[in-house]
């Protein structure tokens, strides 16, 4: 880990500001839209509110796909970061340690990020699932696969462990629930999790960071390396880049909706038609952001979310820790006051929103970029 006086080189600009729209989402967009509902007699605007909620339990929202997004692009940046070391013979071992490193440092900040304020006396309630850590056991995994096996292979591996995923959640049996229950209550997933992971569980007998959701998990940033991978091939032209990933974007959501039928889309289960569509959608955005950005060179605009995604690590740690709201409100609450009460709360996510933004454009200027 380190403070790094210059941005990572030679990658796509879309890659970055995919990353960055993502991000976004979770750090001050999300409470904006969601502010949103009820304001007005629009029925569609409340509707795009709705979509910045989690269902309950089954179901899907847009909001459920911001953090498999996130893990997919942790996946498409795969390629292009390891390229350099393979290119200089840097041994398999100094990358696995690497490697290693940044799971552990992830972890660690997961821990910190999902805790705060920081249990120290009292183990039993620290919370062991997180965010971050998810994302460095995927990074750590999808690395050691793109290292020892080819596209295919990995492919297949995807393939393996969301089968299997869908057979265990079918097949074997929950004390007293029996196989293939799918509620809050008797799903093979939350009793593994009371079971056998120690600590506190997020919805007090499951928690949707556990053990068994992050095999599903890490074919998000496996299937993003692969994305990667097209994006680097040099053989062949950006068009047919653009038509690889589009029709891997296709292949994936149609699966997904089949399978829904019987293992249905949601998020709490991370369901193997979860992560297909999800994958399916992120393919669709990294190809929208490439075509727009790299292909036909409309870049000025992405420069908002470039700020923002090239310290993502960044801003998604201060967030947790600054009250962007509070601020927010002591500067700017004299201007939309007028406004009445109704759209006090939105306008006070817009201005938290923008503090967000320009902190990581101070970061950006003075040339600061925090990377693990």
């Amino acid at each position: 880990m380190l403070f790094s006086q210059t941005p990572e080189s030679k990658r796509l600009i879309s890659i970055d500001a995919l990353r960055g729209f993502d991000m976004l989402m979770i750090c001050g967009a999300d409470a904006f839209f969601s502010s949103l509902e009820g304001k007005t007699n629009m029925d569609w605007l409340n509707a795009l509110a709705l979509q910045f909620e989690h269902p309950e339990w089954i179901g899907f929202t847009f909001y459920d796909f911001i953090f498999p997004l996130f893990l997919f692009i942790s996946g498409v940046s795969i390629p292009f970061s390891l390229s350099k070391a393979l290119k200089t013979q840097i041994p398999k071992k100094e990358i696995y340690r690497k490697a290693l490193i940044r799971m552990l440092i992830l972890i660690a900040l997961g821990m910190l990020d999902k805790n705060a304020p920081f249990p120290f006396f009292d183990w039993e309630h620290i919370r062991l699932g997180s965010v971050l850590g998810r994302i460095g056991i995927a990074g750590f995994i999808t690395t050691v696969l793109y290292l020892n096996f080819d596209s295919m292979k990995r492919l297949m591996i995807v393939g393996a462990i969301l089968l299997l995923y869908y057979a265990a959640v079918f097949l074997i049996p929950v004390p007293g629930f029996g196989a293939g229950d799918l509620s809050f209550e008797g799903n093979l997933i939350g009793w593994f999790d009371r079971t056998f992971l120690p600590g506190r569980l997020l919805q007090g007998q499951f928690d949707e960071l556990g053990i068994l959701t992050t095999f599903p998990a890490i074919c998000l940033t496996i299937l993003g390396a692969f994305g990667g991978e097209i994006l680097k091939k040099s053989r062949l032209s950006q068009n047919q880049k653009l038509k690889q990933i589009l029709l891997t974007s296709l292949t994936c959501i149609v699966i997904a909706l089949v399978w829904s039928l019987h293992f249905p889309i949601f998020k709490r289960l991370w369901t193997s038609s979860f992560i297909l569509l999800t994958s399916g959608m992120s393919f669709l955005f990294l190809g929208m952001f490439y075509w727009i950005i790299d292909i036909l060179k409309f870049q000025k605009w992405s420069f908002f979310f470039v700020i923002v995604g090239m310290n993502s690590l960044t801003i998604y740690m201060i967030y947790r820790f600054v009250n962007f709201r509070y601020t927010s409100r002591l500067l700017f609450e004299g201007l939309y006051k007028p406004l009445g009460e109704t759209w006090q709360s939105v306008m006070e996510s817009l201005g938290a929103l923008a503090l967000v933004w320009l902190f990581l454009y101070f970061l950006y200027r003075k040339k600061i970029f925090f990377k693990v």
